[in-house]
């Protein structure tokens, strides 16, 4: 049951927080300037790399890790192939997860290692097969991880991981909101030294601004109705969320919105980039899932009665390119089978910004919407 009364009693969502996961989210803005800082310290910013990678490889475990390389992939854009390490095993225990390098891999390559732990086995192995093969490493985890011993001794670069004083005993989860910023930070610095990207400190600095701003917005001190993330929080508590993306940003925040929803939130989610969403999720719409699919719903006894999941269209706009926008087709998709939609567009910024600005808007909400349900 959902108990939007939560959502307005900041005394309330704090005590039902036991995770931290809103002080988390609160705290995007100072994880990004600590990683930009720890990144400095660490070197990056007096590299001076003798040209590009023919490829970065990417790995590490959970959310995190799945939306560093994603992030990276969408802002490198055709510079260079991203590709993720996906893992295997038979649990996801650090020792039971498994990585390999793909056996084309070389000394032309770069692999990248984000990890909120640093105590997976597979991964110390990882970074010793790369060395062997001559394979450039930089591996950002929490200090002290027996990670940071192995990439030591392959003559690799490790920066550490931002983490809040109260984080020291128990590592991040890797849904975290802070974990993503702490992880992708210092990579983002180290890829716009190679010319993959462009994230200078002074860009960074304006990612941590927006973040501040947009954690500002979707407090929990600012009530629902002026609260983008209780807004969107409550319009998806009985709604099977179709989130569909437009734009060079919008695209990765929507598949992290998905996996946040599931992870913190307990929720079913599916994700899609226009204009290919409309018919993949067409026949949904025209499914039981609809909101107009049961003209009995009205009469429904709210309080005995268990609610089916509704689809409601999520819309997460960022510029379209080269003007052209299938907006307009999605509202009337939707609008025609009866289906609600949310949207959200973030102010104008560079790419970076705009990422920034959907990933904390929709992290406060998959929170809020966890914890409002009792999740």
């Amino acid at each position: 049951m959902f108990d939007e009364t939560l959502l307005d009693d900041p005394d309330a969502l704090a005590r039902a927080d036991r995770r931290g996961l809103l002080r988390g989210a609160a705290e995007a803005g100072a994880r990004v300037r600590t990683a930009a800082r720890h990144a400095a310290e660490a070197g990056i910013a007096e590299l001076k790399p003798d040209g590009r990678p023919r490829a970065v490889l990417i790995a590490g475990p959970g959310t995190a890790a799945l939306g560093v390389a994603e992030f990276i992939g969408r802002l490198a854009g055709s510079a260079c192939p991203v590709v993720r390490l996906r893992s295997t095993g038979v649990a996801p225990a650090p020792g039971a997860l498994r990585w390999e390098l793909p056996g084309w891999a070389g000394p032309v390559d770069l692999l990248l290692i984000a990890t909120p732990d640093g105590s997976e086995p597979s991964l110390s192995l990882l970074v010793e097969q790369a060395y062997r093969r001559g394979v450039t490493v930089v591996a950002v985890c929490p200090s002290g991880a027996p990670l940071t011993e192995t990439v030591a001794g392959a003559h690799g670069l490790f920066v550490p991981m931002a983490t809040a004083p109260y984080e020291q005993d128990q590592p991040a989860a890797a849904s975290a909101p802070g974990a993503l910023w702490a992880l992708l930070t210092p990579l983002l610095a180290l890829l716009d030294r190679t010319g993959l990207l462009s994230a200078p400190p002074e860009d960074l600095e304006k990612v941590a601004d927006r973040l501040d701003r947009t954690a500002e917005r979707c407090g929990p001190a600012i009530a629902t109705y002026g609260n983008p993330a209780k807004t969107l929080a409550s319009e998806l508590a009985e709604a099977l969320p179709l989130i569909w993306t437009e734009g060079a940003a919008a695209g990765p925040a929507g598949r992290r919105f998905a996996a946040a929803l599931a992870e913190l939130a307990g929720r079913p989610a599916l994700a899609a980039d226009l204009p290919e969403a409309l018919p993949a999720h067409g026949a949904l719409l025209a499914s039981d899932l609809a909101a107009g699919a049961d003209p009995d719903d009205f009469f429904r006894d709210r309080v005995e009665e268990v609610q089916a999941l509704r689809a409601r269209v999520v819309l997460l706009r960022d510029r379209p390119t080269g003007g052209l926008t299938a907006a307009p087709a999605a509202r009337e998709l939707a609008l025609s089978h009866d289906t609600a939609i949310s949207e959200l567009e973030p102010e104008e910024g560079s790419d970076l910004e705009t990422l920034a600005e959907l990933i904390a808007v929709t992290d406060f909400a998959a929170v809020y919407l966890g914890l409002a349900s009792g999740t």
